[in-house]
């Protein structure tokens, strides 16, 4: 087992996980709190899926990235945007505008970089992300070319070989919601909210994304069918 997960417990990069544990074996998953209004849970969701899985779990806190934060995904004086349906594809428009409201600099950046370290030091080759078509529309440093760069200048920065992988890189949520089925992924442990709460807001972006992509693919949240059970 070589590989290093960077494991929010969102959709994405729970599928991205189970992909890649079942094919390589996952060593390690990371989770970050960088002061996000869901790192509580997120930690406690991604916690529970290592557990399952017999993965170690590490948690790294970047006081020093919420202290830059400005945006509403970390500071509690911005408003979380909460857009409609029709307004998620809207990319030159309302879509842009709320990634940019929810915007945490050079996050994957650092991430991928802290995990590339840890791959430098231990010997794990590939870093798993959770990056997807979807939110690549919106978010520069979801997208294949961004990989690429990545993986260019990581081959520069680390002495051991070091890579980073995005196996749900070319699907959208609803694509990620039947490959994470097909193979078995903890999807009931999964938590996409923007807030820390019981239950999600259904209200945010990445709420609204995850309860479309579910609608469509015909198939009922695992996690709300718990909760309700």
């Amino acid at each position: 087992m070589k590989s290093i997960a960077l494991l929010s417990g969102g959709l994405d990069s729970v599928v991205a996980f189970k992909k890649e544990h079942d094919l390589h074996g996952v060593a390690l998953a990371i989770t970050f709190d960088y002061g996000q209004r869901a790192a509580t849970k997120e930690i406690e969701m991604a916690g529970k899926i290592c557990e399952r899985f017999n993965v170690g779990h590490h948690v790294i806190d970047l006081p020093w990235l919420k202290a830059i934060t400005k945006t509403a995904l970390v500071s509690r004086d911005a408003g979380v945007p909460q857009p409609t349906e029709a307004e998620l594809d809207d990319i030159k428009g309302r879509a842009q505008e709320t990634a940019g409201l929810v915007w945490v600099p050079n996050r994957n950046g650092t991430f991928i970089n802290i995990a590339a370290a840890f791959g430098d030091a231990c010997g794990y080759d590939r870093i798993v992300c959770g990056f997807n078509a979807e939110e690549g529309a919106t978010f520069p440093d979801n997208t294949p070319q961004y990989v690429d760069a990545v993986n260019r200048s990581l081959t520069f920065s680390c002495r051991e070989k070091v890579k980073v992988v995005a196996p749900v890189i070319n699907y959208n949520k609803e694509e990620i919601i039947h490959e994470g089925v097909r193979i078995g992924a903890p999807l009931d442990l999964s938590w996409s909210c923007y807030y820390t709460a019981d239950h999600p807001c259904g209200k945010c972006e990445s709420c609204m994304r995850r309860a479309r992509a579910f609608r469509r693919a015909g198939i009922p949240d695992p996690f709300t069918e718990g909760v309700r059970r």
